[in-house]
């Protein structure tokens, strides 16, 4: 079976894909304005996101997926304070598994906001995080 594309819009006249908007509510939901995020980064998070599932991720997918990837953007201060204790613990546990594991689809939403610049110096200094 074919993956269904996702889709940015085109001039205003077609709409964007479903899960690029459910991961624009899914930003929301942790505080992170969806602008703030380049479109590319949105439409490599959705495409990772469908390597995980075989069919499309379904809807309770996108928040864990925005939590992490909040908190690469915010840092631990800033998303504790919008996100509560518990959510800031928790993305920080995801991280530290991430590293320990080297690999799986938590390390490729870190990785890709390493790469793409977004993600907080305080995030990369208190894990040690490099792009080597």
């Amino acid at each position: 079976m074919a993956r269904r594309r996702s889709s940015l819009g085109f001039l205003g006249m077609f709409g964007r894909s479903g899960d690029l908007r459910e991961l624009d509510t899914a930003l929301r939901g942790v505080d992170l304005y969806p602008a703030l995020v380049p479109e590319g980064v949105k439409l490599t998070i959705v495409n990772l996101m469908k390597d995980q599932w075989p069919n499309d991720p379904p809807s309770q997918a996108y928040p864990p997926v925005a939590q992490l990837f909040g908190y690469c953007i915010a840092g631990p201060e800033a998303f504790e304070r919008a996100n509560g204790h518990d959510s800031m613990e928790e993305a920080e546990q995801r991280i530290e598994g991430a590293l320990e594991a080297g690999e799986g689809f938590d390390a490729e939403i870190v990785l890709l906001a390493l790469h793409a610049k977004l993600i907080n110096p305080e995030v990369v200094e208190r894990f040690g995080l490099s792009s080597d």
